[in-house]
């Protein structure tokens, strides 16, 4: 499943970008992230790689999480190389008059989800949208109120 969600934030380009772009950032506004491990020296650009711990209905769950493209100050995007519901989050940062716009292009699946969660399909990938808007909104506010 892929989806779009645009949202502005009332902050420069440079700082929405900076906190986006670090994804040990994710536990402070991605509700379902408990915990993100760098895995490589490097915690920002390209190749970077992380471990996150989430909580989902079935219990825990793990990826691994690469980055898979930087461009400073424009574009960001994860992809998990592990785990279930592999996802790829591709953030475009634009400057506009009275802040950024972000833009998160997201395509997510519910394979690999254990006990009865994995029977949900489409749902289940429509129930990560709704999450992800939400997620996106506490960083809309987060980021304005710092």
């Amino acid at each position: 499943m892929s989806f779009e969600i645009s949202l502005d934030i009332r902050r420069p380009a440079a700082a929405v970008f900076a906190y986006v772009a670090d994804f040990r950032t994710m536990p402070r506004w991605y509700g379902a992230v408990e915990r993100v491990t760098a895995t490589t020296a490097a915690t920002t650009g390209k190749a970077a790689r992380f471990h996150m711990v989430r909580s989902l209905p079935g219990g825990p769950a793990h990826n691994d999480v690469e980055v898979t493209a930087y461009t400073s100050g424009e574009e960001v995007a994860f992809s998990s190389t592990s785990g279930p519901t592999p996802f790829r989050y591709d953030y475009r940062i634009e400057p506009i008059p009275d802040g950024t716009r972000l833009t998160l292009t997201g395509q997510i699946s519910g394979a690999g989800l254990p006990g009865p969660a994995a029977h949900l399909g489409g749902i289940a990938e429509r129930l990560f949208e709704r999450g992800m808007k939400k997620n996106l909104h506490v960083l809309k506010q987060l980021l304005e109120s710092s």
